[in-house]
């Protein structure tokens, strides 16, 4: 299981690749394998990228090179597409009209569609990116206007998305009419600024204004904002693992706090499955906030018994599970001398394979607690995700071949209790349905395609699922 990418635009700002540079580390956590900015000086291009931390990949000798009043940024992880140099975004095009740099969040379910009638009009596509399609469709039709293309054109889209352009001298601010992926608009000293999420806005001290709306295209050049619509209105499916476990808990999303989201399924859960124990202790850091809910609701002491390596990074996005499991290993260390002889209650957001949490319990077990009851923030994770959550198979899904009493022998807790899904959706503060539940119910709100193979990328056709 992987996690979305960031994508960040800035239009009009003298520093606007500093600015693109701020906003990626805030965004960090959104994706760990590679970062990239793209610059406008209207005169010249330019770009810096690489695989690796925006840390990493950026140094003051590259920020001073990507000059300009226009950028645009993204931190990525691998959904469609392998992790390669080459499939490092921004994606950037020169053609005769210019050049259109893209970013994307997220998954078209019909790419292999797409893809196979690209080619069979003789386009050449140079990467596995789902995000290249869009720029050959802009890019093959001989208007130059490109606000009456972008409407018809990302109608023809499906899946998940949330594009940010740069369009010779403009930005595109692009979200799917499902509104599965965050996206928000904000302003700073004129100038304006599209981000995943609003914690990119807070790092750079910029006003938040509102979200780019589920099938809007919004686009920002010398006249100002300026949004198009989509004519066909869809029923919206927020990703609600957005509030469950990606977001940072000090952004708004979908204008909702993903801090108070997190208490209130803590809160939930403590209502649900209570449990007579000395403390409560969150797997840090997406498990902290369900846990402050858990223990208020509880009236149970709230420890922090587990110690996070701040110096290792998210070990539910590495690319293979050796990387995985030496990094549960470093990354959280018990404290032996609060849990010895303890009954605990650890809080959990999630379980995908099991294995991170079976070596969580392992080292309390070796800590010294006296009884481990697990309390998972959500319901069982039953279904693959194609909008963008890298778990494609049923397979890699521990709860969609156990029952909870086989999981709970194979981690190794005393106990084991999910939240309910009405439990789930009654601790949002958006209506239940406007949610995306696939991957709890199975019930899809789009039509699913085949996705591509890695290796080969095999001509294959649309499977419908549906709802």
């Amino acid at each position: 299981m992987k996690e979305y990418c960031g994508v960040v635009g800035i239009y009009g700002h003298k520093d606007a690749s500093r600015l693109a540079y701020l906003a990626l580390y805030a965004l960090q956590h959104r994706g760990e394998e590679s970062a990239g900015i793209v610059s406008f000086d209207r005169k010249k291009v330019y770009q810096h990228k690489g695989m690796g931390l925006v840390g990493d990949v950026f140094k003051e000798d590259s920020i001073k090179k990507l000059k300009g009043h226009l950028a645009v940024g993204h931190v990525r992880y691998s959904t469609t597409g392998s992790s390669t140099v080459k499939n490092v975004q921004p994606l950037l095009i020169n053609h005769k009209k210019g050049f259109i740099a893209v970013a994307h969040n997220g998954n078209l379910t019909n790419s292999v569609d797409l893809r196979n009638e690209l080619e069979d009009a003789g386009s050449i596509l140079q990467t596995t990116m789902d995000s290249e399609l869009i720029v050959h469709f802009l890019v093959r039709d001989h208007m130059n206007n490109y606000r009456e293309k972008i409407v018809p054109i990302v109608s023809r889209l499906e899946g998940a998305y949330s594009f940010v352009l740069m369009v010779n001298d403009s930005i595109y601010a692009i979200r799917d009419p499902h509104g599965f992926r965050p996206l928000c608009i904000g302003k700073l000293d004129g100038a304006y600024i599209v981000a995943s999420e609003t914690c990119a806005l807070d790092m750079l001290q910029a006003t938040y204004i509102r979200d780019v709306e589920p099938g809007e295209a919004v686009i920002i050049d010398k006249e100002g904002l300026h949004s198009m619509k989509s004519p066909v209105a869809k029923k919206h499916a927020f990703c609600i693992f957005e509030y469950i476990y990606f977001s940072r808990p000090d952004s708004n999303i979908f204008t909702k706090s993903v801090y108070m989201a997190r208490k209130n399924l803590g809160r939930a859960l403590a209502k649900e499955h209570p449990v007579d124990a000395d403390m409560v202790m969150p797997i840090p850091d997406s498990g902290t906030c369900a846990a402050l809910g858990y223990a208020e609701e509880s009236k149970i002491p709230l420890e922090m018994a587990f110690v996070r390596n701040h110096y290792i990074g998210r070990t539910f996005i590495q690319p293979s599970q050796l990387i995985r499991d030496f990094k549960v290993k470093v990354k959280l260390n018990p404290v032996g001398d609060v849990l010895k002889g303890k009954r605990i209650i650890i809080i959990e957001d999630s379980i995908v394979r099991g294995t991170t949490s079976r070596g969580r319990v392992r080292a309390l077990r070796q800590a010294g607690a006296k009884e481990i009851h697990m309390r998972v923030s959500c319901p069982p994770l039953v279904s693959p995700c194609f909008y963008g959550i890298d778990f494609p198979t049923k397979k890699e899904l521990i709860a969609s071949n156990h029952t909870i009493e086989e999981i709970k022998q194979f981690i190794g807790v005393d106990s084991l209790k999910y939240l309910s899904l009405d439990g789930m959706l009654n601790s949002m503060m958006i209506p239940r349905e406007e949610f995306c539940t696939a991957c709890f119910t199975g019930n899809y709100p789009t039509q699913i395609c085949k996705p591509p193979s890695k290796k080969a990328l095999e001509r294959t056709r649309c499977r419908g699922l549906g709802k």
